[in-house]
């Protein structure tokens, strides 16, 4: 029997690759049938090493789930952008590579997060995803996130509607 060391860590730019590989597998297997896939694969495109690269050292918070073998997963945070959110705080992105999925990572990972936000005195937190993406639904909903709002989104030239989790 093994353990399996787990850390969350601020991401670097030599963590560029991975984040790559973890951002391209998660879009993949959570929005194909979703998102169109030539739209798709556009924004998969735009999201390779150099991008996460500059991502790493932007002032926006980027932290990576590090298991000792490698990355498998990420979540980048902040105040919230959407100033139609009574919330301060928003986790704008949060994937785990399928592989990792369902075991209870990515839950430590949002905690951990949350956590962070609150201790930056952002107690109240958003979180969007797309209204098809049944799991991710679900996740935030398992986590306690209550529905706020509900806009459409186009997403290359097809209408997405999305819905926005509270946490309090």
């Amino acid at each position: 029997m093994s353990d399996l060391l787990v850390s969350i860590r601020h991401a670097k730019p030599g963590d560029a690759p991975a984040l790559a590989r973890v951002f391209d597998a998660a879009w993949r297997e959570a929005y194909l049938g979703i998102i169109p896939g030539v739209t798709l694969d556009r924004m998969l495109a735009r999201r390779g090493e150099r991008w996460w690269r500059s991502t790493a050292t932007r002032g926006r918070p980027l932290v990576v789930l590090d298991i000792g073998q490698g990355i498998a997963g990420y979540a980048s945070y902040g105040r919230c952008r959407d100033r139609s959110l009574p919330v301060e705080g928003e986790i704008d992105e949060l994937y785990l590579l399928p592989e990792y999925q369902g075991i209870g990572l990515g839950r430590r990972l949002f905690k951990a997060v949350l956590n962070d936000l609150r201790h930056g005195e952002m107690p109240q937190v958003a979180v969007w995803a797309l209204e098809d993406n049944e799991r991710a639904c679900a996740f935030y909903e398992g986590l306690g996130g209550r529905r706020v709002a509900r806009v459409e989104e186009r997403i290359g030239r097809t209408l997405l509607a999305k819905v926005a989790y509270l946490f309090r």
